[in-house]
């Protein structure tokens, strides 16, 4: 593969956004990729915005992704999927967990939060919509909807053959590598 792919996984802090992303290039690098991350925490530990970038290819020079460059869009959190469509290429795909995180404002009632989003996001891209909280809380633990998307994340970047439960066991810890090797094969069922 001498293209480069680049992938945007946008969240809110504490949604587990970096650690998908680690997983992520750890299974990219074990597959022989050349492999660029770069991650902005921004307010993350305070429910702030979260995004990584990660780039892949037989040779990468940047971590960055610009305007209109990424394959696809991995959001964690609904409303950042519309923050970061911009990213988006004109045949970029879009992952999208339809899930509500209500910023500061909306919490505090000085706005609420916008109406029609997935909508807005489907006349935008082809886009893939999944429940990853729900998924995470039907097989016993909440934390792994980061993991549920990054399978399907994977299964929509067709990137399948890499050896990812080998990726989840080298990257999290031995007491969670079961529950997370189950939410990734239940996030990659969610693609068709």
């Amino acid at each position: 593969m001498s293209e480069v792919k680049n992938i945007l996984l946008v969240g809110v802090g504490g949604q587990g956004t970096i650690l998908a992303s680690k997983i992520l290039s750890r299974g990219l690098v074990d597959a022989g990729y050349d492999v660029k991350m770069s991650e902005v925490h921004g307010m993350a530990q305070r429910g702030g915005s979260v995004s990584t970038q990660v780039r892949y290819g037989e040779k990468v020079y940047s971590p960055i992704i610009g305007l209109g460059q990424a394959d696809i869009l991995a959001s964690f959190e609904k409303m950042e999927a519309c923050r970061w469509i911009d990213h988006l290429k004109p045949d970029g795909v879009i992952v999208v967990n339809n899930y509500e995180i209500p910023s500061v404002p909306i919490q505090i009632g000085k706005a609420d939060y916008p109406d029609g989003i997935i909508d807005s996001l489907e006349n935008k891209a082809k886009t893939t919509v999944l429940d990853a909280m729900g998924i995470a809380k039907e097989i016993g633990n909440p934390k792994t909807m980061n993991v549920v998307l990054l399978g399907a994340l994977v299964k929509a970047m067709g990137i399948t053959e890499i050896d990812w439960e080998e990726a989840i066991r080298n990257t999290v810890k031995e007491r969670f590598i079961d529950i997370n090797i189950l939410a990734f094969k239940r996030g990659m069922e969610m693609v068709k």
